[in-house]
């Protein structure tokens, strides 16, 4: 049977394999970034990791309001309209210049304020380096992500996957090129670690812009006719979902930043286990967040073709995946917690003995924050593909900030757990959301299934 739970997995997974490695992909390409960083020195990875850092808040916020796009054009698909899928992939290129030439003229901005935020004037001057060539980054990375959405919600993932992985390698040739000066290159130091991560995703996104524009597969959506002007309507819809998702993003990026600086209170050993803790999880991170998009996508295109029994198959069938994947790295984390921290530095040497105990307590806890992180992720991801931005902000700034943060500090500082009241903080926060999340998708689809409710509440272009 066609829509049978077997042919809405396939389609779940097919469309997931390639986002998730399209995930691998940039995220290696960030570690790449810092692994060029380490090879100049400390002065340099401190002052990076600064730039870094000032630069992912800014990403991270534009990467959730372009999130519309393929939102959108999801359910466009689902309702076969050609045109309205035309109208959004144009505004949605607009939405992501502008919110990348904003945010880059926002970063060039900050070098006089971050020594008047407690940073070393010598650090602060390195991350203006760093930051100035790659704040031009952000343009071409939001028009990346606009495209990979548009090409994904049509279920065409393909392309993102292979352009993601050649532009990984590019840049590690091409940062090691300038490091070590080869060709005879001059050596750029971390401007051209910025600048070599502006070209590429500037690169990327004139790649895939050029292959959807060649490909006969995209023929009938009339992109050749250029850009045109923004409209009002299409950029009220995309702000309209896509603002609350950035907000969500910024609040549980915050939050993580709030648990870093308790981490730094309570001293070095804390911070640095923290640290390698929060690595692991992070990469295990990627697999719920590829499938994430994913899930929007097949729950956008059924909910665009008033098929609401299959946006809930859809979403539940995301979650049970999310679910079982996570409890995989969980038996990992419980089973193999040394050999996991050994991937980030000697646990024999007696130096590290003490990083490595407390990073394996925290390990043991990650198996279970994991688990609420990969679930309350693609839960957003389901919700999101029913048009819904402010129902994953309301829930998330509740777990994340109302029960989150405070729980971070009350374990750690109130309670005197330390460390691992941190986690057990984090996890509780994350626990919220998650329930809240799953509980929002249901509420949603049940709402959405009484008569006329698809009509009044989808506001699509």
């Amino acid at each position: 049977m066609k829509n049978s739970l077997g042919h809405e997995l396939g389609a779940l997974l097919r469309l997931a394999g390639p986002l998730i490695s399209a995930q691998l992909a940039h995220a290696l390409m960030i570690f790449t970034d810092t692994l060029m960083m380490a090879m100049l020195g400390p002065q340099q990875l401190a002052g990076g990791a600064l730039g870094a850092t000032c630069y992912f808040i800014f990403s991270i916020f534009c990467t959730g309001v372009i999130a519309a796009v393929g939102s959108l054009i999801a359910i466009r698909h689902g309702a076969s309209d050609p045109s309205g899928i035309t109208r959004l992939i144009r505004n949605g290129l607009w939405l992501a210049i502008l919110l990348g030439a904003v945010s880059a003229l926002c970063l060039n901005g900050l070098g006089p304020l971050l020594p008047h935020l407690g940073q070393d004037p010598d650090a602060a001057s390195q991350a203006m380096t760093f930051l100035r060539p790659l704040s031009l980054a952000l343009p071409g990375y939001l028009c990346f992500m606009a495209l990979r959405g548009f090409t994904s919600a049509i279920g065409h993932p393909g392309p993102v996957m292979a352009i993601s992985i050649v532009g990984t390698a590019a840049n590690f040739v091409i940062n090691y090129a300038l490091i070590k000066g080869w060709f005879g290159l001059p050596s750029l130091g971390l401007s051209g670690i910025g600048m070599t991560t502006a070209l590429v995703s500037s690169a990327m996104a004139l790649a895939l812009a050029l292959y959807i524009l060649l490909s006969p597969t995209y023929h009938r959506y009339q992109l050749r006719r250029g850009m045109g002007r923004p409209q009002r309507a299409e950029m009220r819809a995309l702000l309209r979902l896509g603002l609350p998702i950035g907000g969500t993003y910024a609040a549980e990026q915050g939050l993580f930043t709030f648990a870093t600086l308790c981490m730094g209170a309570l001293g070095s050993v804390q911070l640095a286990a923290h640290q390698i803790a929060m690595q692991t999880v992070a990469l295990a991170f990627i697999v719920p967040q590829g499938l994430s998009y994913a899930v929007t996508f097949r729950v956008g295109l059924h909910y665009g073709a008033d098929r609401l029994h299959l946006s809930r198959q859809a979403g539940h069938l995301g979650m049970a995946v999310g679910a079982a994947l996570m409890l995989l790295f969980a038996l990992l984390f419980w089973l193999l917690p040394e050999w996991i921290i050994g991937l980030f530095l000697d646990r024999h040497d007696p130096a590290f003995a003490d990083i490595v105990t407390l990073a394996v307590g925290l390990l043991a806890i990650a198996a279970w924050f994991e688990l609420f992180d990969g679930l309350q992720s693609i839960a957003m991801g389901a919700i999101r593909g029913l048009n819904d931005g402010r129902t994953t902000l309301l829930i998330g700034l509740t777990g994340y900030w109302c029960v989150g943060a405070p729980l971070v500090w009350l374990f750690a500082f109130a309670l005197g757990w330390g460390a691992e009241g941190v986690w057990w903080g984090l996890a509780a926060g994350l626990a919220v959301t998650a329930s809240g999340l799953v509980l929002g998708f249901q509420w949603k689809t049940a709402r959405l299934q009484r008569p006329s409710a698809l009509a009044s509440e989808a506001c699509l272009p």
